[in-house]
């Protein structure tokens, strides 16, 4: 039986490449996005081109009628998901006292929350078939923190400690959850560090360069 996945933020950087390589390696994939449509065709169609079968699906990952509706809709398509990644995730550069309420809450709701609300939905399947996976990316600030980057570290940091618990609970039930933590990767979202902060980066890293999504 074809197996099948749910990538969401997919329609750029890791996410994109996630999407890419899973469905080389044979999965039906529903590629989630929020704000571009036009790229998360342009992966879509990538995909059909090397003969594999996807489909793009917009959805805000801390909207909960949303994801029920994403969830739905990939299971309505493919009978079921056996894999989530769960990728979306927004990011800024601020001092610790310049974040507002606001943005804070934003950045939890998507990278955390979203999360949350997408294991969520998929998991009453999964649990009833006592098969699936779950894989959540942080970063290695969630591991030792990024100055200027408070918001996001302890994010990513939460995710990381959900992963853990998450694991614990459904394991029995014959579910894996696990956690990426990448690196300094080249992508859009870091772009916003400039050329300078990631030539420092990159300097910091063993190999002496910046990761690849496709990594």
């Amino acid at each position: 039986m074809n197996r099948t996945a749910i990538v969401t933020g997919a329609s750029r950087g890791i996410g994109a490449a996630i999407a890419a390589l899973l469905s080389r390696n044979g999965y039906s994939v529903c590629v989630n996005y929020h704000r571009s449509p036009e790229r998360a065709r342009e992966v879509v169609s990538a995909i059909h081109r090397e003969g594999g079968q996807a489909f793009c699906l917009g959805a805000d990952v801390s909207d909960s009628a949303q994801v029920d509706a994403l969830v739905s809709e990939a299971e309505s398509r493919y009978g079921k998901i056996d894999l989530l990644v769960n990728n979306a995730a927004i990011a800024s550069q601020k001092l610790f006292t310049d974040i507002s309420e606001e943005e804070w809450d934003r950045l939890f709701a998507v990278d955390v929350k979203g999360a949350f609300l997408c294991s969520r939905a998929v998991l009453p399947s999964m649990i009833s078939r006592k098969s699936g996976c779950i894989v959540n990316i942080s970063s290695i600030w969630g591991l030792c923190g990024a100055s200027c980057e408070v918001h996001y570290s302890a994010a990513k940091a939460a995710l990381i400690g959900m992963t853990k618990a998450l694991a614990q609970e459904v394991g029995p039930s014959g579910i894996r959850v696990n956690c990426v933590a990448p690196g300094v990767i080249d992508t859009e979202m870091n772009a916003i560090h400039g050329p300078q902060v990631l030539a420092s980066l990159a300097g910091d890293t063993p190999l002496c360069r910046l990761g690849r999504p496709e990594e």
